[in-house]
């Protein structure tokens, strides 16, 4: 059938309007398909992403889904092939046309197929999603810098030499790439083609450590599975809970963080699991805790491994159960939540010196997911200065880095990881005022406790 013919169907066979659903990243192909759906009679749904997809497919059951050939937080082949399987009556089609099942009867299939190529013939978007940074940038050396030795205080995986390879790579800058058919969605096919093993949206960066964090996540994002998070502070353990929560079918809900190192003990039971009036002096009225307040969708317990003991064994009974007691209060409340949990310290070990409960540990540690220290993924750094440049020229004229700086940061050992990183170009650009380069001068690490 020729694109520009429009297909015919009867006015019997429009009585009842059909369900589209448009998964796609990319808003103007949902927004072209939806205008020439329309236009067919069709009823079109959108979702940014494959999680969405999931969960306005199980409010409202499409007739078909056109699914395009990247996905943002799920592999596109694993998505199709899960649909596939969980939803045998419905139509799958990929961007390209494809009938991935077989189609509906001939005028329907017609009529996708047809919205489909007016959509591509249309296409003018450019997926520029990346900050402007040379593959030179992360290219492995094969020698370490003179002097240097090969620990990972030398980071010889990359070099300052190896990011000036690059002319643009002098100065570091978050400038984004102009739009050309050259460099349609540059970010989603050469780095990532299948969606399998990329990095999640939430954190920047290419290497394989930081991969794996994405990998896992998405291995478990769908699942009801306790998650402990254990890395060192500041390697970004609750946008790995975020991430969880975003990919899940709990994503409508809320999420609930809740800090248990910076609350005192005295009140840490009431915050967890609420109160009734009166409970203790102070309490004018009762109040629903942050368990409670998590009820169908995630609880995240930032550093478990700070929670007291006595506190530890109450938390297990909720975990058993699912049920909870508020202070003060006899009667049990029945709670719908996934927990997921993080730890600056090795808790495997804390039971062993007992203080964690050995069994509350492993009512966690159903999956563990690790967060690299930023000296594990160095060659990540020329990423992360453009990220945080890029962020900061939100509310103040975008910086840019010089040689002599990226070497002093290259020359870091980082002990406060990817914040420490933060801070230190927030103070620098505080420093350097109307100065648009960032030199080693303005590079101050504050206290150094290496």
């Amino acid at each position: 059938m020729d694109a520009c013919t429009v297909p015919f169907v009867s006015n019997a066979a429009r009585t009842k309007p059909r369900t589209a659903l448009v998964v796609s990243a990319d808003s103007s192909f949902r927004s072209r398909l939806d205008e020439i759906l329309t236009g067919l009679r069709w009823q079109v749904l959108a979702a940014a992403g494959g999680a969405d997809a999931w969960t306005q497919t199980e409010a409202t059951l499409p007739e078909a889904v056109i699914v395009d050939s990247w996905l943002p937080d799920l592999s596109c082949a694993e998505f199709l092939k899960e649909f596939q399987s969980s939803f045998p009556e419905v139509v799958l089609l990929s961007a390209d046309g494809a009938l991935t099942r077989e189609g509906p009867p001939g005028p329907h299939r017609q009529e996708l197929l047809y919205a489909l190529r007016r959509s591509q013939e249309t296409d003018s978007a450019a997926w520029n999603t990346a900050p402007v940074l040379s593959a030179d940038m992360l290219a492995p050396r094969g020698t370490a810098h003179a002097g240097s030795g090969s620990s990972k205080g030398s980071h010889s995986g990359w070099g300052v030499d190896d990011i000036m390879k690059n002319p643009r790579a002098g100065n570091v800058s978050a400038t984004h790439p102009t739009s050309d058919s050259n460099q349609k969605r540059p970010y989603a096919e050469e780095r990532n083609p299948l969606g399998t093993e990329g990095r999640l949206p939430e954190f920047v960066g290419e290497a394989p450590c930081m991969l794996e964090v994405s990998r896992r996540i998405r291995l478990v994002a769908t699942r009801f599975t306790p998650v402990l998070i254990e890395g060192p502070t500041g390697s970004g353990k609750e946008l790995v809970a975020e991430a969880l929560h975003r990919l899940s079918t709990r994503n409508r809900k809320a999420f609930v963080a809740i800090n248990c190192a910076a609350i005192p003990e005295a009140l840490l039971e009431a915050e967890l699991f609420g109160h009734t009036r009166g409970a203790f002096t102070g309490a004018v009225q009762g109040r629903v805790g942050r368990i409670e307040a998590a009820d169908g969708g995630t609880l995240f317990l930032d550093e478990i491994g700070e929670m007291p003991l006595s506190l530890q064994a109450k938390l297990l009974r909720f975990v058993e159960s699912g049920e909870l007691q508020r202070v003060g209060d006899n009667e049990t409340v029945k709670v719908d939540v996934r927990i997921v949990a993080a730890t600056h310290q090795r808790l495997s070990q804390n039971t062993q010196t007992g203080t964690f409960r050995p069994d509350l540990y492993y009512r966690l540690a159903v999956f563990l997911i690790r967060t690299p220290a930023l000296s594990d993924h160095l060659e990540d750094l020329p990423y992360l200065i453009a990220h945080f440049l890029e962020q900061m020229g939100r509310e103040m004229p975008l910086k840019q880095v010089d040689s002599t700086a990226v070497a002093k940061l290259a020359a870091h050992s980082w002990p406060g990881n990817v914040r420490e990183l933060e801070h230190v170009l927030e103070r620098a650009a505080i420093l350097a005022g109307d100065a648009p380069v960032l030199t080693a001068r303005e590079i101050d690490f504050g206290l150094d406790i290496n």
